[in-house]
Parts: structure tokens; C-alpha cells; sequence
């Protein structure tokens, strides 16, 4: 099973540092928050994104995807009444899909709550509509670039749409795209879902709707610094591994005792449940 850490887990550190740490920790590669890499990720030049990748390679590392997507720049929605705003929006997506490929990552991972949160004045209904068109841009993208695009379901307390794995699989079914799936983080999961969720992932892997999942526990923290079991969960994902990729990401909200003391325990962790099979 291949581990990648959220990069954000090791900020302030410079990405060379946050590369060396993550190496030195024992993680296979890194999942990059695009708002870390510049102040309008959008931006970087093919150069510079090149550059991100070789320097992540140079430190034994290699990045396996992207999320946190619509952090930066400031102000976009996927369910805006402004129609303007939903295209560049859409833009945001394709551009980051297209830095996804050329960083060599496989997958985004869509979360952002806030940007996707149903607006004022607006049903739930139209929002999910406005949603839906926005992910079927970035999904075509995906396909061009031979990435997979995640709409990520979160607790009810970060937003109102699409907080179940359910929920998430039915936009991409709507959506129809082979490149759109959804995903489970197991924090967002352990929070929304009834069933305790290596329970879900039994029942959704087979489905080949799950393009990604996320370590994390429903206290935020990382795995191993809560109350929910992993070796469940890895055993899950060892007997369905016809139906998914083998990388699973460390991403936690709330770093104990520090970003690099999170980071350390959590692969610590999940090493040592690998290692007992």
C-alpha cells in the first residue's frame, strides 16, 4: 500500500523540506493543496510545475494527486447564481487537472466546501445542477489527461451538498463520465455515514465508483489519534484491491502535538498495521 501525506501538514516548511521530512518519515509520496504551491496556483508556469515535481522526485518522492482545489484563488463557487463566476470557476478546475497530469499525479481530489456550499436564494436543487455542470468540465478535462477527478462527500458541518458516499456516487452517475468518481475520507465518513466505515468501503469499492480515500479520524486528527480502528479498514482495502488504486493519503485538521509530530505518528501507525496484515 502506497501512503502519501497532505502537504499542507508540513507548512510552513519550504516543499524541498517538506519533501525531505515526508521522506525521512517513511511516506511514499505527497498529495499537494494547490493554495500551498502559490498564491493563485493557476498561474504556475509549465517550468515551475515541472520544477514541483522534480524536486519532489530528486527527494525519492513522487505526487500522487491533488486537493484542497478552490482555496486559491479567493471567490469560486461551482453553485453561484453568477454564471460568470461558475465559468471561471470551471477554468480554476481544468487548469489544476491539466497541473495534476504534468506533476505526474493520478488523481483531485474536489472537496472545498465553502465553494460549493448551496448559496442564498438558491434551492439545493439548482445548486446540485450548477455543481454537476462544473464537475462535468472537469471530468472531460480528466479524461484528456488521463487523471481522475473525485467529488469528495463531507459532514453536514462543513456543507449541504453531498455529504454521503451515496450522494457523491450519484453525481457521478449523472454526470457519466469515466473519469468523474467519488471518494471516502474516513473522517467526513466516520461523521455523515450510519454504517462504520470500513462498512462502507466494503459496500462501495466493489462498485468501482471510489477513486481515492482519505486517513483521517472523525476527531480530526490523524489515524491512530482517535478512537476509530484502521486495521479494519486496511484489510478492506487489501481484499478489494482489484477495485482500487493502492494509495491512500494521511489528512488531518488538527495537528498533535505539531504538523511533523502528526505527520510521524500517523505513518507509524499505518505502517505498523500494514506490516501485521
Amino acid at each position: 500500500m502506497k501512503i502519501a501525506l497532505c502537504n499542507e501538514v508540513l507548512q510552513p516548511l519550504a516543499f524541498d523540506a517538506q519533501c525531505k521530512l515526508a521522506k525521512d518519515l517513511g511516506y511514499d509520496g505527497l498529495e499537494l493543496a494547490p493554495f500551498t504551491l502559490a498564491e493563485d496556483p493557476t498561474q504556475l508556469t509549465d517550468a515551475e510545475v515541472a520544477g514541483i515535481r522534480r524536486t519532489a522526485e530528486d527527494n525519492g518522492l513522487r505526487i500522487f494527486g491533488l486537493h484542497w482545489l478552490l482555496v486559491a484563488p479567493a471567490g469560486l463557487s461551482i453553485v453561484s447564481a453568477d454564471a460568470a463566476l461558475r465559468l471561471r470557476t470551471q477554468e480554476v478546475m481544468v487548469r489544476l487537472v491539466e497541473i495534476c497530469a504534468a506533476l505526474g499525479g493520478s488523481y483531485l481530489v474536489h472537496g472545498s466546501p465553502k465553494q460549493r456550499s448551496v448559496p442564498a436564494g438558491s434551492t439545493r436543487e439548482q445548486a446540485s445542477a450548477r455543481a454537476r455542470d462544473c464537475l462535468a468540465a472537469a471530468a472531460a478535462a480528466a479524461a484528456r489527461c488521463g487523471v481522475t477527478y473525485c467529488i469528495e462527500p463531507l459532514s453536514r458541518r462543513e456543507t449541504d451538498l453531498v455529504n454521503t458516499v451515496e450522494e457523491g456516487a450519484r453525481m457521478v452517475t449523472e454526470v457519466g463520465s469515466p473519469a468523474l468518481r467519488t471518494m471516502i475520507d474516513c473522517s467526513a465518513a466516520g461523521q455523515a455515514e450510519v454504517e462504520p466505515v470500513h462498512e462502507v468501503m466494503q459496500r462501495w469499492l466493489p462498485t468501482g465508483m471510489i477513486g481515492h480515500v482519505q486517513v483521517n479520524d472523525p476527531n480530526r486528527r490523524g489515524p491512530g489519534q482517535g478512537d476509530l480502528d484502521f486495521a479494519p479498514i486496511l484489510r478492506v482495502l487489501r481484499a478489494n484491491a482489484s477495485h482500487y488504486p493502492g494509495i491512500i493519503a494521511v489528512e488531518p485538521f488538527d495537528y498533535v502535538p505539531d504538523g511533523p509530530g502528526c505527520a510521524a505518528e500517523s505513518i507509524r501507525y499505518l505502517r505498523e498495521l500494514d506490516a501485521r496484515g
